[in-house]
């Protein structure tokens, strides 16, 4: 692969991210006012089943033929981004959407962390460390509960980090997302089950989690997938250090959370790590998974 081609493949996994990013936390703002209705794992649970059967229906995966390591990796990547999500949901439900997202990126920056070794992306990944902990710092509204929920969701998706990569490389199309998104349906459906009247009785916010699901699963999860499939996980895991500045500007744009001087500079350390990273490795040749 040439430089330029490799730096378009890059910069492309690049816009998959921040798209990426964007429609995921945008869902999450859009999802938090059904919370009341339904709790948070009903309601991610609900998000999985919608965003799953619009995979589906659009991808037409033919999982008769997947081999066993596709089997393999479709299953991992639901369970995961199962453990994910409802871990997420409980988090939201409690702490501010940045700060949420700031502690979560703890997973994947363990990652990016031990994913290369050179003194410039070790210096990037301690700038994305350090304004994580001004974004997550104590005293921002955060509690105990939803830290510790924040942490399970950043485990989670470390685990789907890969997990995704694994698929995207093993599967064409989104034959392989359409699957596990549905492995993680039937996971999270006893929590979805126990509150179907409820949302009957409210097809609003049966619409809005429709809605959601679409947004969050069948575009935000695709978006990422086709980052995977052109930059190696360490990678993708310091660019995801954006999210967390995505999610404060989400949640001071449609939530009225407050942003502060602490946030800003922090705002400031993670997306400076992540545009580092992407200018470090954009001239890198990469081997195609395909």
């Amino acid at each position: 692969m040439s430089a330029g081609a490799s730096r378009r493949r890059t910069w492309a996994g690049v816009a998959f991210i921040l798209g990426g990013a964007a429609t995921i936390q945008w869902s999450a703002a859009i999802v938090q006012p059904v919370f009341a209705l339904v709790g948070p794992s009903s309601a991610s649970a609900w998000r999985f089943l919608a965003g799953a059967i619009a995979l589906v229906v659009a991808s037409r995966p033919r999982p008769w033929r997947f081999t066993r390591a596709q089997w393999r990796g479709a299953a991992a990547l639901g369970f995961s981004v199962a453990f994910m999500n409802l871990c997420f949901y409980q988090s939201i439900a409690r702490i501010p959407l940045g700060s949420a997202v700031a502690i979560e990126y703890l997973g994947p920056f363990l990652v990016a962390a031990l994913s290369r070794r050179s003194a410039r992306h070790a210096a990037l990944v301690v700038l994305a460390g350090v304004g994580v902990l001004f974004l997550a710092r104590p005293g921002g509204g955060i509690t105990l509960l939803g830290a510790v929920f924040a942490l399970g969701s950043g485990a989670g998706w470390a685990a789907y980090a890969f997990a995704s990569h694994h698929v995207g490389g093993l599967s064409e199309g989104f034959d392989g997302l359409a699957v596990a998104m549905s492995v993680a349906a039937v996971v999270t459906l006893p929590f979805a089950l126990g509150r179907t009247g409820a949302l009957v009785a409210h097809p609003v916010d049966a619409g809005r989690l429709a809605l959601v699901g679409v947004m969050a699963i069948a575009i935000g999860f695709a978006f990422e997938m086709q980052a995977l499939r052109r930059i190696r996980p360490g990678i993708v895991s310091v660019l995801l250090a954006l999210d967390p500045a995505v999610a404060f500007l989400i949640g001071w744009l449609f939530l009225g959370q407050t942003i502060t001087p602490y946030d800003l500079v922090g705002l400031v350390c993670v997306v400076g790590a992540g545009v580092g990273v992407t200018l470090d490795v954009a001239g890198e040749e990469r081997v195609p998974l395909q």
